[in-house]
């Protein structure tokens, strides 16, 4: 594989998996640079999200596909915002300001602070591959009762790493990459890659 299509606008995202595929020696493109629409997520789970969004811009684009569907689920509530993440306080724009005061609202006076974040990556190698490579990660912590730090995206500056005694968004990039629901996922997905 030399060419790879990122599904995603996410700067932040890009970000990380142009740095992760790098070794590999992929030239990878961006859905945004193909003129490439943003998929439609109609769906309750975080893979068949990816799955839909990975077609979607291998069908568009000619090209092998690479999707991440991810975001932060709370235990107290039930796993929400879930695959609402990045829309969890509408998308009218989305917003991760309004995100994370949204989710800070809801947790006023909440004693059980469990979340974890998720990440399926899925990978076809055309829009009609029956065997896509799939890999998941996860990475806990608690909501904080504040925010905090100035790094990372999304819900960064509220999540509390105990073992780090530091906020997901005062990690360094590398840290984050070791650390992370996405990084976690992607080391297994170039695991996968590497034995094809």
């Amino acid at each position: 594989m030399k060419k790879l299509v990122i599904a995603s606008n996410n700067s932040g995202k890009l970000r990380e998996f142009q740095a992760m595929l790098a070794p590999l020696g992929i030239e990878v493109l961006t859905q945004a640079q193909l003129g490439i629409s943003e998929a439609e997520e109609p769906h309750c789970t975080f893979v068949e999200n990816a799955l839909a969004k990975a077609r979607h811009v291998s069908k568009a684009s000619g090209l092998p596909a690479l999707a991440d569907d991810s975001g932060i689920c709370v235990a107290a509530l039930g796993g929400a915002p879930g695959v609402y993440s990045a829309r969890y306080a509408g998308d009218n724009p989305k917003s991760d300001a309004r995100n994370n005061e949204k989710l800070l609202q809801v947790m006023q006076g909440v004693a059980d602070r469990r979340a974890h974040y998720y990440c399926v990556l899925v990978l076809v190698h055309h829009a009609d591959d029956p065997q896509p490579l799939i890999a998941e990660g996860e990475w806990h912590g608690e909501i904080a009762h504040e925010e905090r730090g100035a790094g990372g995206f999304g819900y960064d500056p509220m999540f509390w790493l105990p073992e780090q005694g530091r906020m997901s968004s005062e990690l360094t990039h590398d840290e984050k990459t070791l650390l992370s629901h996405r990084g976690k996922a992607m080391r297994i997905l170039l695991q996968k890659l590497k034995l094809e």
